[in-house]
């Protein structure tokens, strides 16, 4: 499981503590600013294509750019509020003096490859400079590119001041910085380094170093091993900035980051109260529905469980519930929803497995709404013998609340109409929903005021924005030393060589994502396993599209496997409950699920078969 990077409460005299209001506050500006306009160029895009074409020049080149900038700015801010992700082993350290002295030791690694990371941006963005080539409005690319080399330092910085609130263990991460680049002065001593660098970075990672650092300073190792510049790794990260998919990622952060600081949960839970409050065990599926239309929004983030858990919990109890059957429950259907749009989830896997995401969303509308169905009835079931008072079905209040929540319930029918119907691409309906969550929660429901308010809310999203584009960038570039390794073909020749079947593989497929989805946190789960899964599925005959649906379908089960499933710790931290307790109460719903899992990955009809009814597969 994946948590946030503890990091020491810094004390510093007042010229640094100015001078770091003034980065935070720039910070903030900088990343609203390029979230607007990431969100105004497509819709321009989007909204002058019926009137002649009309579109903004260079407009790919600009999304591109942002992306850099949110990426890098939002990982800079995730470092500053403690968001990047990190191995929770960390949190197992239990002497004060010894966990003082892993802050010490994960903060100096992570500031040393940061640093080397940005040695290798200023490379690249020397390079591209050589070639001159300009944006549309004539600013060389080059100059936006300097985001990497300056946020790459800038985070090294911020982890060596942050690896201790001493002057000593602040000194010690500095010196190491010194160190490492002394390194480059040996190149020949590369391949014997090699080794003890790894399991250096490996144990930085396990004692609390942010998991991008892991992945990006492994890359840097291998490459340099190899004797490859380590140029080749920021070249990596700026290869997938400028993927056309990409942008969509913060946008729909953004999008539901918008809707979950507004009171869209009560307008959902009082519309289907409503709606199945009548029914026998009713009120759950009640918390099956809510909870997965905000995780629709959310991406299985653990924004669910935290936000709604206090709200819907009493319900339950309410109505007559035992209260581990509404633990189970709730920690359950945290995670439905995760393969209906506009999760993001399911674009970081179209991004990173190279599959359209727009089928990939049409794919997961049955096997999504199947899993919540069967939460739902197992519900019904339990709740259909209980004695307490249900609520009378009232059509006014019905069509009263529905109609109050009918913005929140029409973004995922907005964007599967704008994929359908071909209008828009991806990003653009991503910055279309954006843009339709703005003005809903700000203009129309007022929930949010747009200045006072929103900007704080565009802040928040960045840090998990920035935490994940991190991430993912810096996966790329230890996924390019595995393909240029061949890693990939000799895992395919070791499969095929024990397993002889589509279905066998499968099923170890689902045995495998199961217990690796209940270790990483989904966004580590998709960048790290996503590249070597899809080649040995196409081996094996199994539609890519497909083979996405089951993926994630088994990693929203992994949230509830004991004894680190994501949802278990959410659910234990928000309700107070012990972990054994949360095991027992989960168990039902993880066999019902569990079999849902199985059904969807051997029934392809459930994903491939609503691609080919509507002409895409």
């Amino acid at each position: 499981m994946l948590v946030c990077a503890p990091m020491h409460a810094q004390t510093s005299a007042s010229p640094i503590r100015r001078a770091g209001t003034f980065l935070h506050s720039f910070e903030g500006g900088v990343l609203v600013a390029a979230f607007l306009l990431s969100m105004l160029i497509p819709l321009v895009d989007a909204i002058g294509r019926p009137f002649g074409g009309f579109s903004v020049p260079g407009s790919s080149e600009y999304r591109a750019q942002l992306t850099l900038w949110l990426a890098l700015l939002g990982g800079l801010l995730a470092a500053r509020e403690r968001h990047h992700l990190t191995l929770s082993t960390a949190e197992a350290i239990g002497k004060a003096r010894v966990r003082d002295a892993a802050g010490v030791f994960s903060g100096a690694v992570a500031a040393a490859v940061c640093a080397v990371l940005a040695f290798s941006a200023y490379g690249v963005v020397h390079a591209d400079r050589e070639q001159g080539k300009l944006l549309a409005i004539g600013i060389p690319v080059w100059v936006s590119e300097c985001v990497m080399p300056l946020a790459f330092a800038l985070l090294a910085i911020r982890f060596a001041w942050g690896a201790s609130p001493r002057w000593r263990g602040r000194a010690i991460a500095f010196a190491l910085l010194a160190a490492v680049f002394a390194l480059g002065a040996v190149p020949r001593a590369a391949p014997s380094l090699a080794l003890p660098l790894v399991l250096v970075i490996l144990l930085a990672a396990l004692v609390g170093a942010p998991v991008f650092v892991a992945m990006g300073g492994i890359a840097l190792v291998l490459f340099f091993k190899d004797g490859v510049p380590v140029s080749a790794v920021t070249a990596d990260i700026y290869r997938l900035m400028v993927s056309p998919t990409l942008p969509a990622v913060p946008l729909l952060t953004a999008c539901g980051y918008v809707m979950a600081e507004s009171q869209a949960s009560q307008r959902l839970v009082r519309f289907f109260r409503a709606l199945f409050g009548w029914m026998p065990g009713g009120v759950a599926v009640l918390v099956a529905a809510v909870c997965a239309l905000f995780t629709t929004f959310t991406g299985g983030s653990g924004v669910t469980i935290m936000a709604l858990g206090g709200l819907l919990l009493p319900i339950l109890l309410k109505d007559g519930y035992r209260e581990g059957f509404a633990l189970g429950l709730v920690t359950a259907s945290g995670s439905l929803g995760l393969l209906l749009p506009p999760s993001l989830p399911v674009i970081l896997y179209a991004v990173v497995a190279n599959v359209p995401a727009d089928s990939l969303y049409l794919a997961g509308l049955l096997p999504g709404i199947l899993l919540i169905l069967i939460v739902a009835a197992y519900g019904m079931v339990v709740g259909r013998d209980l004695t307490q008072h249900r609520q009378r079905f009232q059509l006014r209040e019905a069509l009263v609340s529905g109609w109050e929540a009918k913005w929140e319930l029409s973004v995922p029918i907005l964007v599967i109409g704008l994929f359908i119907t071909g209008l828009t691409t991806m990003v653009e309906a991503a910055a279309v929903a954006f843009a339709y969550a703005i003005v809903v929660e700000c203009f129309v429901t007022r929930d949010i005021h747009w200045r006072d308010q929103l900007p704080g809310v565009l802040v928040k999203a960045s840090v998990l924005c920035g935490a994940v584009l991190i991430l993912l960038s810096s996966a790329l570039g230890l996924t390019s030393w595995l393909v240029d390794a061949q890693i990939p073909d000799q895992l395919l020749r070791f499969v095929q060589a024990h397993i002889h079947s589509q279905h066998l593989f499968l099923l170890a497929l689902n045995v495998v994502l199961l217990i690796l989805g209940s270790v990483l946190e989904i966004y580590s789960a998709i960048v790290i396993l996503a590249p070597l899964v899809a080649p040995i599925g196409a081996a094996f005959g199994v539609d890519p599209i497909h083979l996405g649906v089951v993926f994630l379908a088994n990693l929203e089960l992994g949230f509830l496997f004991p004894p680190a499933g994501l949802n278990l710790f959410l659910s234990s931290s928000r309700f107070g409950k012990p972990l054994p307790e949360l095991y027992r109460h989960v168990v039902p719903f993880l066999i019902i699920l569990g079999a849902g899992t199985l059904a969807i990955t051997y029934l392809p009809q459930l994903t491939t078969g609503v691609l080919h009814l509507l002409g895409k597969g």
